[in-house]
């Protein structure tokens, strides 16, 4: 796996799953966590948290990383 992906994985990954214990953690009020972790939506939910995490996320955030190496870089 290149470095750009376990970058990816780690930095989406981790907004992912946070953003899924959030949006659990915020809907207990109107649904208990087991009938939450029941239901099918919790996990096209969680799916959909991680992959905009990994995919999305992860790039913007890796991009970001390039460009402050090169600038860095640069300075040197």
């Amino acid at each position: 796996m290149s470095e750009r992906w376990k970058y990816q994985v780690k930095t989406g990954g981790f907004w992912g799953i946070f953003m899924v214990i959030f949006t659990t953690l915020f809907d207990l009020k109107e649904n208990p966590i087991m009938k939450q972790l029941s239901s099918t939506n919790f996990y096209i939910k969680s799916f959909i948290y991680i992959g905009i995490g990994i995919f999305v996320l992860g790039y913007f955030n890796w991009k970001a990383k390039v460009k402050n190496e090169k600038k860095d870089n640069q300075l040197k």
